[in-house]
């Protein structure tokens, strides 16, 4: 990794100069500051992708096993979402507020000890274990979205009750845009999800003891589902208040960050 660490340092570098200019278009609604903004935050996006596709030349296997690899991946994920919402949607809050979530989670894998290529056995670089990792990666995308879209229909509610009249609130998609990108966004990561623990059931299967699926980790996997597919069948049947479906969203995106990054170190997902 040591060849190509300029880029992960650079990237870091400019990740936290993107958001702070993001920061400052938040504050003040500066289009000049929005333009650059994006411009660095494409820069990201490149270099995240170099250095991606060096780390799988090196590693000769898709780098999504370690918790360094999934949280670098799911940075990329949160950006690569963020620069199709800008040219989609032009959405420049939710490309800001996602990135702050982009940006702290790469900051994150900072901390994380990088496995040597020799480390990572046949077994955990199969390819039904990658991909279970990759579809989970871009459910926790989806579902980060989906998060920051009821936040945004809570806080324009809560806004809109108040009576408080400011640029924020005009900068803000109205309530049912709101509502439905959420939606859509949990409609995209419930499958995602789905398929990402059959594929890891059938993994286990393989390789794990028959106990496995009493493990902490594949219980709260299972439960983060279940809390996103009665979100989705509350939706649908349209008899619980869409305030109180934001709310169980952020909690239901709370329960999925646990499962993430606290569940690993007593289960069989701590090779991560």
């Amino acid at each position: 990794m040591a060849e190509v660490r300029w880029i992960y340092d650079l990237t870091i570098f400019l990740y936290a100069a993107s958001v702070l200019f993001y920061f400052n278009d938040f504050l003040q609604s500066n289009q000049k500051v929005n333009r650059l903004a994006f411009g660095l935050l494409v820069v990201v996006w490149a270099l995240q992708t170099v250095f991606f596709v060096s780390q799988t030349v090196m590693k000769a296997y898709f780098p999504v096993i370690t918790l360094f690899e999934t949280l670098f991946f799911y940075s990329w994920v949160l950006v690569s979402l963020s620069l199709a919402i800008h040219y989609f949607f032009r959405i420049d809050l939710l490309v800001f507020f996602t990135n702050i979530i982009g940006f702290v989670v790469l900051v994150m894998s900072m901390f994380m000890p990088e496995t040597p290529i020799v480390a990572v056995s046949s077994v955990l670089s199969s390819e039904l274990l990658l991909t279970h990792v990759t579809l989970a990666m871009f459910s926790y995308g989806a579902f980060s979205l989906s998060m920051i879209f009821s936040s945004m229909y809570l806080l324009q509610h809560k806004m809109l009750k108040e009576r408080r009249w400011s640029p924020l609130l005009r900068r803000l998609p109205s309530l049912d845009q709101l509502e439905g990108y959420a939606y859509r966004m949990n409609m995209l990561g419930v499958p995602m999800l789905l398929l990402s623990i059959v594929l890891g059931i059938i993994w286990g299967k393989m390789v794990l003891p028959e106990k496995f699926l009493l493990d902490t980790k594949v219980v709260l996997s299972v439960t983060v589902l279940a809390s996103y597919s009665l979100w989705l069948y509350q939706r649908y049947r349209d008899t619980v208040q869409r305030r109180r479906l934001a709310q169980w969203n952020l909690l239901a995106f709370l329960l999925l960050l646990i499962n993430f990054l606290g569940a690993n170190t007593y289960t069989f997902h701590s090779w991560w």
